[in-house]
């Protein structure tokens, strides 16, 4: 009876311990949802002489802000991504997760508007967050949308005003400086909103710098861009794998991508692909581990001759 006894406790106390650490872990993840990382890498793509004497051409990549009304460190931490002088705004989607959090998107982004910009949207500018189901997440099950709608249209005009470009379905063709830009998008495809027919084709070969825009990176749609000649994709989506092991290694992608190539630049093909960590969470799984948030200014620079 007395070896019985010891057994249970030491079980409850096993159990005990196990819900601190879990309780104390999920604390330290809700923490990192504020320590913002600038990430910073140099990426050689434009033909020589294309800058005319400058060292690089500047591409802010945002992506994934899931605002929600009070965040207050995260708009003035975006906000402040300004001081880096980015030639080029790239937005790739998911921007907000609440009806109310327009005007909070707006605050954060704030100058960073004033800037040539383009975006795509993801579904979560769409439609509402709900809760997930850990299982689907964890074995790679697409969710279906809450289709509650949030009000993107308000939002979407807003960025026009400023003069950002919506790139959804759209092939662009604008310059910036020196650098003359051939861009395309396409609609969110993890859920499958994108129709590549609407974009299809090379980019125009007098442009200086193709980029590709869509908010999940999705190989089947990836491969359509490297195939018609497109330099350099951007997306989200993965916040970078958000719940990671140290190091930060992803155990899932919440898309088609590999775990390798979950966040940062990487080759597709012939085409460098850059995947960004994202800046928020949905609201209803406010943690991370060892993936913080993050922006990322991408240095473009000429190749050598």
């Amino acid at each position: 009876m007395v070896r019985v006894k010891k057994t249970i406790y030491s079980l409850i106390s096993a159990v005990g311990a196990a819900a601190l650490a879990g309780v104390g872990l999920a604390a330290w993840g809700n923490t990192e949802l504020r320590r913002f990382e600038l990430k910073d890498v140099t990426v050689p793509l434009l033909p020589p002489g294309t800058l005319r004497g400058r060292d690089e051409f500047r591409l802010l990549h945002i992506s994934d802000l899931h605002m929600i009304p009070g965040q207050s460190t995260k708009e003035a931490w975006v906000s402040a991504l300004d001081s880096l002088n980015p030639d080029l705004v790239v937005n790739t989607g998911d921007n907000l997760s609440d009806e109310r959090a327009v005007p909070d998107v707006l605050r954060a982004l704030g100058p960073l508007l004033n800037r040539p910009g383009m975006f795509v949207f993801g579904t979560n500018d769409y439609w509402a967050p709900q809760l997930p189901n850990p299982f689907k997440y964890l074995f790679g099950i697409r969710r279906i949308p809450s289709y509650i709608d949030l009000p993107w249209r308000d939002m979407r005009a807003a960025f026009i005003e400023r003069g950002w470009q919506d790139a959804t379905h759209q092939r662009l063709e604008f310059q910036v400086g020196p650098v003359r830009i051939a861009a395309a998008g396409v609609d969110d495809p993890h859920h499958e909103l994108d129709d590549y027919s609407l974009i299809d084709g090379p980019p125009n070969p007098d442009a200086d710098l193709s980029l590709a825009l869509l908010h999940s990176p999705e190989p089947r749609v990836l491969s359509e861009f490297e195939r018609d000649g497109y330099q350099l994709s951007l997306s989200g989506h993965t916040h970078g794998g958000q719940l990671c092991l140290p190091g930060s290694r992803a155990l899932v992608t919440n898309c088609g991508i590999d775990r390798e190539r979950v966040q940062g630049l990487h080759d597709f093909g012939r085409m460098k692909m850059h995947v960004s960590n994202g800046l928020g969470t949905s609201k209803f799984v406010p943690l991370r581990l060892f993936c913080r948030p993050s922006a990322t200014l991408l240095r473009i620079t000429e190749t050598e001759s």
